[in-house]
């Protein structure tokens, strides 16, 4: 079974802990320290989310597509590379 890299787990969770977390200053305090704080830092994870995804061997233009919705589409690109993972080759032996 093909596992997405660790490169892009670890960006999608944190793309999608700083959307929450801009998301939520947003609906709560608005205070601008956090926003050029963390701002920055989501926009660092989403990038790396679509370069990480698009350097998977087995990426195709869906899981690229996916990859780039904010927040929450570094999970759904994994997802989806788990599950689509290359047919299985038959053993090499001796009959």
């Amino acid at each position: 079974m093909h596992r997405p890299g660790r490169l892009l787990r670890t960006a999608a969770l944190l793309e999608l802990g700083t959307m929450a977390v801009l998301l939520s200053n947003l609906a709560t305090f608005h205070l601008q320290a956090v926003a050029s704080a963390v701002g920055p830092l989501h926009g660092c994870a989403y990038l790396i989310v679509l370069i990480a995804t698009v350097r998977e061997p087995h990426a195709d233009r869906t899981t690229v597509a996916l990859s780039a919705v904010p927040g929450i589409g570094g999970l759904l690109a994994r997802r989806r590379l788990a599950a689509n993972r290359p047919p299985a080759r038959p053993p090499v032996g001796r009959m």
